[in-house]
């Protein structure tokens, strides 16, 4: 008290060569003492970006630490310099002015104000910081922590807006908080989004339903491509046309989504197409046929283990091969569904240790379906399309080999 009362003084003393009756409540004491804090409040807030452009930036650079240089990209130090001139304006406006005089309540509520906000903008900072460090790292690969981050944010927002309103109304935070029960209801239906977002979020990364960089499929909403950035209340996928879907985060737990991390995980990717032969071609294979097809490599000893195996049974049977009706003969599409099984195998270009078959679906008005199922170990989607592409070249081309045909509808119309 004894220095504030010395600095009235000095403050007084010097104004009284302009005016002989001014007092601590004249209009000119006042902007006097207001204007000597903006001045004195102006030169810390310049000294103090002098120190963080200056020596902090300096700093930072020599460390090794990622982090602080994280801090300094997203402007933390220069957000948190900004609490340093309210500070002093703070802590000189009770020298030189009275508690009862209207402009001391003034200032330091704004003030207080001032430095609400500047902390909210600085823990911004702080939480980017803490995002963009996390999402470099391994972890960022099972969970997003985007949702809490905005979560964070969010509730820093209203405990700082509680505190400022606390702080105009001259009320205690607690007061206000009491007080809010009797809007429940209009809070709920103006957050909803925001608490099923953050449900939902704590589910996802519970789980690891979804995460950054996931090829995520949602029908309903158009949604097929890499998963951009999972927040609070939305979700952000680039579609494969480079379109961008915005969707809320509680439907990735409500509805139906296809997640292909299994597949980008897994040794391979899927290749699952059917040829529709034509029954027509469909026959029995003779001795000169088969003859024909020993000479094919891959299914050279496939054919004599068959006709071997053919032979013994007409021998333990007592049947004549020439007796069509009684014997067993081997068919054009059983040879060739046996040729592209032998292809597939020695395909350089498909993963052995994954499943690999070629089978027989039900046949139906377009022919015999002979479905090709295994996994391009290449996932790159135009290295895949172009390895499933050649197997099916090379597949249709030895149609004719086996005298077989694809079926394709016929129109009558030009």
């Amino acid at each position: 008290m004894l220095k504030q009362e010395k600095v009235k003084d000095w403050l007084l003393t010097n104004l009284s060569t302009i005016d002989v009756g001014i007092t601590e409540h004249s209009w000119l004491y006042q902007s006097s003492a207001i204007l000597l804090s903006l001045g004195v409040a102006i030169i810390a807030f310049m000294l103090t970006r002098l120190l963080m452009r200056g020596r902090i930036s300096q700093i930072v650079s020599l460390s090794r630490n990622n982090w602080d240089d994280e801090l300094h990209k997203h402007g933390f130090f220069t957000r948190i310099g900004h609490i340093v001139p309210a500070l002093v304006m703070f802590l000189l406006t009770p020298v030189f002015l009275d508690s009862s005089n209207i402009l001391y309540a003034f200032i330091q509520k704004s003030m207080l104000v001032y430095i609400a906000i500047s902390v909210v903008w600085s823990s911004s900072a702080l939480f980017n910081t803490i995002e963009d460090i996390y999402n470099a790292s391994e972890l960022a690969k099972r969970a997003p922590i985007t949702g809490f981050i905005q979560v964070a944010k969010l509730v820093v927002v209203i405990v700082a807006v509680l505190l400022i309103i606390s702080n105009l109304l001259n009320k205690s935070p607690l007061l206000l908080l009491s007080g809010l029960g009797a809007v429940t209801a209009v809070l709920l239906l103006l957050f909803r989004d925001t608490i099923l977002g953050f449900v939902a979020g704590i589910q996802i990364a519970a789980n690891r339903m979804v995460n950054n960089g996931d090829w995520i499929e949602l029908q309903k909403y158009g949604a097929d491509g890499e998963v951009l950035e999972v927040g609070l209340t939305t979700v952000k996928v680039q579609n494969w046309d480079k379109t961008i879907s915005t969707i809320p985060t509680y439907t990735l737990i409500s509805d139906s989504v296809k997640n292909w991390r299994g597949m980008s995980e897994s040794g391979g990717r899927r290749i699952k197409r059917a040829i529709q032969i034509d029954i027509n071609s469909i026959e029995f294979c003779d001795t000169e046929t088969l003859a024909e097809y020993k000479k094919i490599r891959y299914i050279s000893d496939y054919i004599e283990s068959k006709i071997q195996l053919l032979r013994d049974y007409h021998n333990q049977q007592h049947i004549d091969e020439q007796d069509l009706l009684n014997s067993r003969r081997l068919t054009n599409i059983g040879t060739y569904r046996a040729y592209v099984n032998a292809y597939l195998q020695h395909h350089m270009q498909l993963n052995k240790e994954m499943t690999m078959m070629v089978r027989q679906l039900p046949p139906n008005e377009t022919g015999l379906p002979l479905e090709i199922y295994c996994f391009c170990a290449d996932k790159n989607w135009v290295n895949y399309e172009g390895v499933q592409a050649d197997i099916f070249d090379h597949c249709l081309a030895m149609l004719p080999v086996f005298n077989l045909r694809a079926y394709q509808r016929v129109s009558d119309k030009l």
